[in-house]
């Protein structure tokens, strides 16, 4: 992990979470006061792990943690009162915040942090996945539409247009995406 932010009411609370963070592994720790505070510095930078520590003082912190999982790949941490652990975890762990119970102990943190870094790396795999199978539809629409053109202008056969543009490709060394995105500028302009 690279960067964290601790948002807690308490300089007590913010401190331990500093010793239970191992520094080797995070080369920046940014904190916050409030809900307000956390919201500007998601807006400002990208964070890895947000520790929110409730109650804060302009909100109790479930509606942050949801604003930090919509609006992020942040990895989410919600401390809270044991006694409202339960409570708290069926509203907001289908979104995928980690709620803890207060008072915690060090290897429950520490299991918690990893769990949370796990699962976001898990989710950027399938992010990236979801990246490349987006430009594959994509590429798939524009070679679609130069082969509609070729039939419509040129008067060929599906077949004949998608062997047009794989000998294209193969004549000029480009992709047949290349060839097709210049057979749009040509005819679509």
């Amino acid at each position: 992990m690279d960067r964290v932010l601790i948002i807690s009411a308490q300089e007590q609370a913010t401190a331990s979470f500093l010793q239970l963070l191992k520094p080797e592994r995070c080369s920046v720790i940014d904190s916050g006061k409030s809900g307000a505070d956390g919201r500007r510095h998601i807006s400002e930078h990208e964070y890895d792990l947000v520790i929110i520590h409730t109650p804060l003082p302009d909100e109790f912190g479930d509606g942050l943690a949801l604003d930090v999982c919509n609006a992020t790949d942040a990895g989410v941490i919600l401390v809270v009162r044991s006694d409202h652990e339960a409570e708290i975890e069926s509203r907001v762990a289908p979104y995928g915040v980690f709620v803890l119970g207060n008072p915690l102990s060090r290897q429950m943190f520490a299991k918690a942090v990893h769990l949370t870094e796990a699962m976001r790396n898990r989710l950027g795999g399938v992010k990236k996945e979801n990246v490349k199978l987006r430009k594959k539809i994509d590429d798939i629409r524009v070679i679609n539409r130069a082969k509609c053109i070729l039939m419509e202008y040129l008067s060929m056969t599906e077949p004949q247009a998608h062997k047009y543009l794989e000998r294209q490709a193969m004549d000029l060394r480009i992709t047949k995406i290349e060839v097709a995105k210049r057979l749009l500028s040509t005819y679509e302009n």
